[in-house]
């Protein structure tokens, strides 16, 4: 019997917009994009790196794909509105991937109310104000949402109370997001990977407590590059699902999903290990 193979979804000709695209796992991602012919809008703070990136970006693309930046703070949404409505008057938009976002680790003491502020306005009510904006412009059928968490928000982790919170949060938004726009024929593709090395995890490992560093490394850390491969794998197919990049990755989150009283046990027992490691206080 003879079938017909579904077309990927990333074809030349498709228009993504890419919050956080001008580093890490986004830059990953327009990287592939531009090299599949698909065009892309970066968006992003630091003007010189979206420069920079765009240079690059235009050098690597094919079958007409295009590069634009928009240098935006996705924590003003006024700004993010008006930013994705000119983007989108420029050329129609086909997807949106949020990949912007920071990271604050310590203890929860050490931590400021401005530290909890930072994080949850740019990793959540960002990625929540793009995703608003974006929505309206998104083809009916055909749209595809694709917001990048984290398996700390399938999890905790120590040192980690902020982000998990905001990470937690985005995996609810996205999860809640789909009853909304799947009868509309857009797809929600949640992707949550361990730690990968990109700038900000090069800038965390300097300053991150060693029950942070032995607790987050239970899952091995991956190339930024395996996670943009998974990810892309994933929006070939098109509509809604839950990603969760690497098989060891994949197990881990399985076991703490259907033994939580286990994965508990095995984070207590490392974090454990690395306190009695210490010299006693004076």
């Amino acid at each position: 019997m003879r079938t017909t193979r579904r077309p990927s979804w990333l074809r030349p000709g498709r228009h993504v917009l890419v919050t956080g695209g001008s580093s890490g796992l986004g830059l990953e991602l327009c990287r592939r994009f531009v090299a599949r012919g698909v065009s892309v809008t970066i968006v992003a703070r630091d003007r010189d790196r979206l420069s920079a990136c765009a240079d690059e970006l235009t050098r690597l693309a094919c079958d007409g794909a295009s590069v634009a930046t928009v240098s935006v703070d996705v924590a003003v949404p006024d700004s993010v509105e008006r930013a994705v409505t000119g983007i989108a008057r420029i050329r129609p938009l086909d997807g949106v991937v949020t990949s912007a976002g920071i990271m604050r680790e310590g203890r929860v003491g050490d931590l400021s109310l401005a530290d909890y502020s930072d994080v949850l306005d740019i990793n959540v009510l960002g990625t929540i104000a793009v995703i608003r904006a974006a929505l309206p412009h998104l083809p009916r059928p055909g749209g595809l949402v694709v917001p990048i968490a984290s398996v700390a928000g399938l999890t905790g982790v120590y040192g980690y109370t902020a982000y998990c919170a905001a990470k937690h949060a985005i995996v609810g938004f996205a999860d809640a997001l789909r009853y909304e726009v799947e009868p509309d024929g857009i797809g929600v593709q949640l992707v949550c990977p361990g730690e990968f090395d990109s700038p900000f995890v090069d800038a965390l490992d300097k300053t991150r407590t060693p029950e942070n560093r032995a607790h987050t490394l239970t899952i091995p850390k991956l190339p930024a590059g395996r996670i943009a491969d998974s990810v892309i794998a994933s929006m070939d197919r098109g509509g809604s699902r839950r990603v969760v990049p690497g098989t060891m990755t994949q197990l881990i989150v399985l076991g703490q999903h259907l033994a939580p009283a286990a994965g508990r046990f095995v984070g207590r027992r490392k974090i454990a290990a690395v306190q009695n490691a210490m010299p006693a206080p004076p």
